[in-house]
């Protein structure tokens, strides 16, 4: 069983990571992005019959800092 966690800036957190492929990808001639956020995806492999709501613990206790962070889970 996999889940799948995806882990990105809350909306008005500065995104530098986000700002410099913004940058580069002008400076490469893609000129029509006008905004980029990054993020990360993190696959966890589970044992069977693991809730999501065990997944939404891991995330608040250390996969996602929900100061400055939200995340989305999607089981498979």
């Amino acid at each position: 069983m996999k889940a799948h966690v995806h882990v990105m800036l809350k909306d008005g957190v500065l995104d530098p990571q986000g700002e410099a492929v913004r940058h580069a990808l002008g400076g490469l001639g893609f000129d029509g992005v006008q905004g980029v956020r990054q993020g990360k995806v993190i696959e966890l492999d589970l044992a069977d019959g693991t809730s999501e709501d065990t997944v939404r613990d891991m995330c608040e206790k250390l996969l996602a800092n929900t100061v400055i962070e939200s995340y989305r889970i999607e089981m498979a």
